[in-house]
């Protein structure tokens, strides 16, 4: 059965691959087994809720990937993947959560069964999705093969995002300012944050713009008061109450696209450091978009951002954003660059990150981040949803 709702034409899927191979070569790998689902599907097309087993997407030296996992989920693969079926392996059920036996068996028999038990086999050794036990065990079953490190390889080849990705994040910015338009709706002291949250999920998966929204890799974060000095929690029935901070970090998504964006909104009339910290935030971030252009440093964001931050009297001690794109739980970023000091990635056209210049104060936080496309010439938002401390008295 051919897949029925690829997301991109079959040209591009076969772009990536090539240049995925080209990487190879450099790195010393004669196949790659990828275990990142958003690598996966960047691949290949694949796309299921699936991760919580051991599956891959694997590279040979010629030929389509294939795609290996477990049995029932192959039903998926067959109505996702841009490959014919004779290149989707499922392994048994009894693999599955067993303690006595692992499926990684299962995949070096496949990989023996293609000729590759002796050649130079790459991994993504630093992943969330490839475990210890995972490792040992193709160790064991693969005596033979030659190991090389591999994490990131294929993460840095989806760094610069073709026109038809940049469609995808557009959509999903659109998505994003309607979330943040459904907070200004909504919130009011005295309703339950859980309340306010469902709100937010309904008009992220709703859509916008004749598209529909998909799940977020990072469910919503919505810390108020003094729960927002801690960057990473995420709600709770507690009611809302006037005089307090509550930040929303977002994302609007679209075929697993991120845009994600962050906005504060203050009940009631802000006191003057919040002020003073939304100056500081808007006039830093001004600072680094202006270094965010084609041959610059990914440092060099940061350090502008940095430098005026620091002179307007308020200091960030961790990096101000980071790579975005397609991406699965846990986490939205592609794990590539950074914006900080000495991360020395040359900005290129259609490179996309997450400027995400939060601040931490002693009663709350402030974060006012944007999505950003870099162009041909600078950079874009690519959201309009108004940068600034979002007030509702």
């Amino acid at each position: 059965m051919p897949a029925t709702d690829l997301p991109f034409e079959p040209a591009e899927y076969e772009d990536r691959i090539a240049r995925t191979r080209s990487a190879m070569d450099a790195s010393g790998a004669d196949v790659i087994v990828v275990c990142d689902p958003a690598n996966m599907a960047w691949l290949t097309g694949y796309d299921g809720w699936s991760f919580y087993v051991h599956q891959a997407v694997v590279l040979g030296p010629e030929g389509p990937p294939l795609w290996w996992g477990r049995g029932i989920d192959a039903l998926g693969a067959q109505r996702t993947v841009m490959m014919p079926g004779d290149c989707i392996h499922g392994y048994d059920d009894t693999y599955v959560q067993n303690p006595e036996k692992h499926p990684m068996e299962d995949l070096a028999a496949l990989l023996a069964h293609m000729g590759w038990e002796q050649m130079r086999i790459g991994l993504e050794m630093d992943n969330y999705y490839f475990t210890a036990a995972a490792w040992q065990t193709l160790q064991r079953t693969l005596p033979s093969a030659a190991w090389v490190d591999v994490n990131g390889l294929v993460n840095w080849q989806r760094c610069v995002k073709s026109p038809a990705e940049i469609t995808c994040m557009r959509r999903a910015a659109r998505i994003v300012e309607k979330m943040h338009a459904t907070i200004m709706e909504h919130a009011e002291p005295g309703l339950p944050k859980n309340a306010l949250v469902a709100e937010i999920s309904h008009a992220g998966i709703t859509g916008a713009g004749g598209h529909w929204g998909d799940y977020p890799s990072i469910v919503p974060l919505a810390p108020s008061g003094a729960e927002a000095t801690a960057p990473h929690l995420t709600w709770n029935a507690k009611p809302m109450k006037k005089g307090e901070a509550t930040f929303f970090e977002i994302a609007g998504v679209y075929r697993r696209y991120h845009a994600p964006q962050s906005r504060t909104l203050f009940l009631g009339t802000p006191p003057d450091k919040y002020r003073r910290a939304e100056a500081a935030v808007l006039e830093a971030v001004e600072a680094g978009l202006a270094k965010a252009r084609p041959g610059n440093l990914t440092e060099d964001i940061a350090n502008a951002f940095n430098a005026t931050l620091n002179r307007l009297g308020f200091e960030k001690d961790n990096r101000c954003g980071y790579s975005i794109g397609i991406s699965y739980p846990p986490d939205w970023g592609e794990r590539t660059f950074s914006l900080r000091r000495d991360d020395k990635t040359v900005l290129q056209p259609g490179m996309t990150f997450h400027f995400m210049p939060a601040l931490w104060l002693d009663d709350g936080g402030i974060e006012i981040t944007e999505p950003v496309l870099i162009t041909d010439t600078g950079a874009e938002c690519l959201c309009t949803t108004p940068r600034q401390l979002m007030v509702k008295e």
